[in-house]
């Protein structure tokens, strides 16, 4: 870990009301994974981003977005944020949307084999479609325009959005996430 825990006794003037959003909003959403210690401090991406909030608190505006009300499934947007994770090999990323997933439905063969940068053979229609598209946009170079004609024939032009947003945002995290080396919480 490259950064300490920021104590949220410490955090500056400009800090204060971005933790104090910060902490509504995973109460709200996110669920099911350690992300705070017991005194408050904010454990994953938050810490980072709540280092510098020049740069966390637009980060963090885009996150609430993309976790607020979202179209897409949940099943779905756990498949496209575990494909994202899985090709950073961000461990956090991966460890929290995992006991996200599990409460999500799905199966720990799914999840093993996405987390292992591999299709599983038995996704829904949905799922596949998440997957094949948070895959090729990882991969990069141009969405394939069949997985697009897919995405937006099954979710919508809003959903297939949603969806692209999403993948872009996770990569974000991610790459927050290896940048700071932030561990999976014991």
């Amino acid at each position: 870990m490259r950064l300490p825990i920021l104590d949220p006794k410490d955090l500056s003037a400009e800090q204060k009301p971005l933790y104090d959003d910060m902490r509504a909003g995973i109460t709200d959403h996110f669920k099911g994974f350690v992300n705070m210690r017991d005194d408050g401090a904010l454990l994953g991406p938050w810490n980072p981003w709540i280092r510098e909030p020049r740069f966390g608190k637009p980060v963090w505006e885009l996150v609430k977005a993309i976790a607020s009300n979202p179209l897409l499934p949940a099943p779905v947007r756990e498949v496209a944020i575990l494909v994202t994770g899985s090709h950073f090999r961000s461990g956090y990323e991966l460890y929290a949307h995992v006991l996200v997933a599990e409460q999500r439905g799905l199966s720990d063969e799914k999840l093993a084999t996405i987390v292992a940068g591999q299709r599983p053979v038995d996704l829904t229609r949905q799922e596949a479609i998440a997957y094949d598209m948070a895959s090729a946009l990882v991969s990069g170079g141009v969405l394939p325009e069949l997985t697009y004609r897919a995405a937006v024939k099954e979710f919508g032009e809003h959903g297939a959005a949603e969806l692209s947003y999403l993948v872009g945002v996770y990569c974000m995290v991610s790459v927050t996430l290896n940048t700071f080396d932030v561990p999976v919480p014991e």
